[in-house]
């Protein structure tokens, strides 16, 4: 604990993070931000996120529950003026070296980090032994031909091999999305669950059953939390994202059930642009959405 939190009696999630070896949650910075399809600051995500977390108590008065889980600060992959290309083996690399640990945290950066993020997780059994989940408004299912975005991910690890089928997407919007794209989901077999339909359904409902479909098709779980899939009014920190997605409410729900999830082993957080923050907003979602990672996490 920090003398200042010390003397105001607050423990904060900012106290539990640092060098902490034998901890069984790992945090990783990966600030690319080369070769996105819109222009923007993804890079400044790991910093912004950090600094916002000594704002968070570790005391959850809804539940009457306190984070107790100490978190291993890894730093961050230097990923500077790196393309999504030559940023594969050293993000991959650095989610393997955390493979011990029961969950590795991964926060970005533009979404060109969940293929090289996925590699790390399976790299000891290989990508057959993955299954990913995405919370994306859209499928980052462009093609590969022109070089490796932060719009093509899901393609690109479907061009290494893995079988479509062990791929759930949920909180896909309307008029975000080619046909193209959409035809190509069906055809590889992924999961389509929309935005829409998580309305309707609930989020954390059509999240638990993914991971529970997912669970029986692979030992291990990425999960990129693209943060675009938030309704824009409630999140205007990615250039992604569009008035009409999920709510902040349902997505911190969402989140705490993929924290629980025993198989999810590696998880992404993409697409926060701090440089379109109004009044911190973006930095405190982000926040928040740790702070329900590791409740989830604790919850195992």
């Amino acid at each position: 604990m920090t003398e200042k939190s010390e003397a105001l009696g607050w423990r904060s999630v900012g106290d539990l993070v640092g060098d902490h070896p034998d901890a069984p949650v790992a945090l990783i910075g990966a600030p690319l931000n080369e070769r996105s399809l819109t222009p923007g600051r993804c890079d400044l995500g790991p910093k912004a996120f950090r600094a916002v977390l000594p704002r968070f108590s570790t005391y959850d008065i809804e539940t009457g529950g306190s984070l107790e889980t100490v978190v291993h600060d890894a730093g961050d992959v230097p990923l500077k003026a790196v393309s999504p290309a030559d940023a594969f083996a050293p993000v991959r690399d650095a989610v393997a070296a955390q493979g011990a640990r029961a969950l590795t945290v991964l926060v970005g950066g533009n979404n060109a980090i969940t293929r090289p993020g996925a590699h790390g997780l399976g790299l000891a059994k290989g990508l057959d032994s993955v299954g990913v989940l995405t919370l994306d408004a859209h499928f980052d299912l462009r093609d590969t031909d022109q070089g490796l975005t932060n719009g093509n991910p899901i393609q690109a690890l479907l061009e290494d091999g893995l079988d479509g089928r062990r791929i759930s997407q949920i909180g896909l919007a309307p008029f975000a999305n080619t046909k193209r794209a959409h035809d190509k989901a069906k055809a590889a077999g992924i999961s389509v669950r929309t935005a829409g339909e998580c309305r309707e359904r609930g989020l954390a409902a059509v999240v638990a059953e993914e991971l529970e479909r997912l669970s029986g098709l692979c030992d291990a779980i990425y999960v990129d939390f693209d943060i675009d899939v938030i309704d824009r009014g409630q999140w205007p920190a990615s250039p992604g994202a569009r008035p009409g997605g999920v709510s902040v409410h349902d997505f911190f729900a969402a989140t705490r059930v993929i924290g629980a999830h025993a198989k999810v082993r590696a998880v992404d957080l993409t697409e926060y642009d701090p440089s379109l923050e109004i009044g911190d907003l973006g930095s405190l979602t982000a926040g928040r959405w740790f702070c329900e990672l590791l409740m989830g996490f604790q919850s195992r």
